[in-house]
């Protein structure tokens, strides 16, 4: 597909959206390192017969359909995933305990493929949107549902802005809104030049991305207007954007195998560079999903081609490249305190619903225990990086 044209796992099951919905488609350290060493000791080869070449744990009863999004809880190492499925639990949570186990605790479902998700600042909700047009509100604690965000097409992202108490929601309606949980209808609604396709925050800092290859970079002092709105500098489809946590700036991941440095202050913009990623040999992968680490400010990249890579931008390096899993990485997150990174292996449908994987049933999760050489920052290197 060309640039701003719907992603294309969307495009392939565009039948089965409209069938659902109807519309179209320190201390700490020492605590990490053993927690490290239970995943590096429980994780195996081979985990029930699915390839695992990186050795990590994998999720018992993982979803029934490809894998959306994975979130961590900002207060406990509790993860959620949502996934395409509307005939089957959609939205589910997991408890991760020391020794690396995950135990499966409940599961809501929407009437449609879900393709967001977003915690509570307490950890005591989950927030879930997708092709239904809604978002709904996930009370872990008595485990009701109920909906809080509506749009007229499917909500592609959300996220919880504690700072101001609202859920901030981006659809393929071409809408941003901003909602008070407690009310029907949204505290502020926000045109967008397209449709939503990404989108980050780091309080004050909110990027989106949308089709057409727009980026729109908010200061939430004024969220009615954008910052700044340009085009991105990659020539491809956004599929990412992560917010840096220092709130200088900004990353862009294409689906052409590769990523963005962007700074918000024009006069940093001599720091903005691309680079290549997620390729092999001829081949171009997909850029899913970029990830901050909590602690050390670097980040991962999950790819079509299997693989994620850790990252720093800052001396622009790869830190580490990790071994190629059987199928796409289509999505990824880091716990709280950054020493679980856990991620989805599944088919993106980035080939359509005839190639064999579709049909493969081959929908997983990891969880990769981080070692700090793995994500600390390196000094630069000298001729790294593409401007």
């Amino acid at each position: 597909l060309g640039p701003g044209d719907r992603p294309r796992h969307i495009v392939a099951r565009e039948r089965r959206v409209v069938r659902a919905s109807g519309v179209p488609a320190g201390s700490r350290r020492a605590s990490r390192g053993a927690f490290a060493m239970s995943f590096g000791m429980h994780g195996g080869g081979m985990g029930g017969g699915v390839p695992n070449p990186n050795n990590d744990f994998q999720v018992a009863n993982p979803p029934s359909d490809g894998v959306s999004s994975l979130s961590w809880s900002p207060t406990a190492n509790f993860l959620v995933a949502t996934c395409w499925a509307y005939d089957a639990d959609n939205v589910l949570c997991y408890e991760v305990q020391a020794n690396g186990q995950a135990m499966p605790k409940a599961a809501i479902k929407h009437d449609a493929p879900v393709l967001c998700s977003a915690w509570s600042a307490d950890g005591s909700a989950v927030f879930s949107g997708g092709c239904d047009n809604q978002v709904k509100k996930w009370d872990l604690a008595t485990n009701q549902s109920t909906q809080v965000a509506q749009h007229d097409a499917p909500v592609r992202h959300c996220a919880w802005i504690n700072e101001v108490n609202l859920l901030v929601t981006g659809s393929w309606d071409k809408t941003l809104k901003y909602w008070d949980t407690r009310q029907p209808n949204p505290a502020m609604q926000v045109q967008l030049p397209e449709r939503c396709y990404a989108l980050s925050v780091s309080h004050p800092l909110l990027v989106v991305g949308t089709a057409e290859r727009h980026l729109l970079v908010y200061n939430l002092s004024d969220p009615s207007r954008p910052y700044k709105q340009l085009m991105s500098p990659l020539k491809y489809q956004t599929r990412a954007v992560a917010a840096f946590p220092n709130k200088q700036g900004y990353l862009v991941g294409s689906i052409e195998g590769r990523v963005a440095v962007n700074h918000v202050d024009e006069s940093l913009a001599s720091k903005n560079f691309t680079f290549k990623c997620h390729r092999e040999q001829a081949d171009i992968y997909a850029v899913n999903d970029i990830k901050f680490h909590p602690r050390h400010g670097t980040f991962v990249t999950c790819g079509s081609d299997g693989v994620f890579n850790f990252w720093d931008k800052d001396s622009k390096q790869r830190l580490k490249q990790m071994a190629k899993c059987n199928a796409p990485i289509p999505c990824g997150d880091f716990n709280r305190d950054g020493s679980i990174f856990a991620y989805a292996v599944s088919y993106d449908w980035s080939k359509g619903g005839s190639d064999p994987m579709a049909s493969s049933g081959q929908n997983n999760i990891f969880l990769h225990g981080v070692a700090d050489a793995e994500v600390q920052p390196r000094p630069p290197a000298a001729n790294r990086g593409r401007r």
